[in-house]
């Protein structure tokens, strides 16, 4: 029994250098973990430290925010699942699947942007994002330059510059994003070009 007893003590000693080695390798700050999971900050830190024991009902939460099995957590295995449960989000305005499973840091998404999304509403926000159309013809409007990219071409900008991409209104739109606050920048393939908007009152 003693034995038993200390095995068990082992593998739980071993889950908060786990979960902090996890966490960090995926580059996710312990605030954007606990937005994630709906732990405090605090929790989430004594977790790793190994100053507050793992409980189921700490541990599932984290998995789910990592999307990796719990056996990962507690058992650590070498090679994860690498798929990705691709789960479409619609809104009105466009279709997303989130492409990456960890919370934070650099994401990807594959959108797709309906014909009527025509009306520009340049916003902006933190960060860097990349662009890459897969199929159909997408309009950029950035800052005071409006571009047109087609399949096969990419752009890059910084998200702190008004910004707003759409349908030029012949059909919709598929492309890739990256969205983060840094990382490797793509090349811009984006030729500059005069579009004609389209009425402001039509939905977007």
């Amino acid at each position: 029994m003693a034995d038993t007893n200390s095995s068990i003590s082992d593998v739980l000693d071993e889950v908060g250098p786990r979960l902090r080695r996890l966490r960090t390798e995926r580059g996710v700050t312990l605030v954007a973990l606990a937005e994630a999971t709906g732990i405090s900050k605090s929790t989430l830190s004594r977790l790793e430290s190994g100053h507050r024991r793992p409980a189921l009902e700490l541990l599932l939460p984290i998995a789910r925010a990592h999307q990796v099995p719990l056996d990962e957590l507690v058992g650590a295995p070498e090679v994860g699942d690498p798929r990705v449960r691709l789960v479409p989000r619609r809104t009105r305005e466009m279709t997303v699947v989130p492409l990456t499973r960890q919370p934070g840091g650099l994401q990807a998404y594959k959108l797709v942007l309906p014909a009527r999304r025509t009306r520009p509403e340049p916003r902006t926000h933190e960060g860097y994002e990349w662009l890459y159309v897969l199929a159909g013809r997408l309009r950029l409007v950035l800052a005071d330059r409006d571009l047109l990219l087609g399949a096969g071409e990419a752009a890059e900008f910084d998200t702190r510059l008004p910004h707003w991409f759409g349908s030029t209104g012949e059909g919709p739109v598929e492309l890739l994003s990256l969205f983060g606050s840094q990382g490797e920048r793509m090349h811009v393939r984006a030729r500059p070009r005069q579009v004609t908007p389209r009425a402001a009152g039509r939905d977007d």
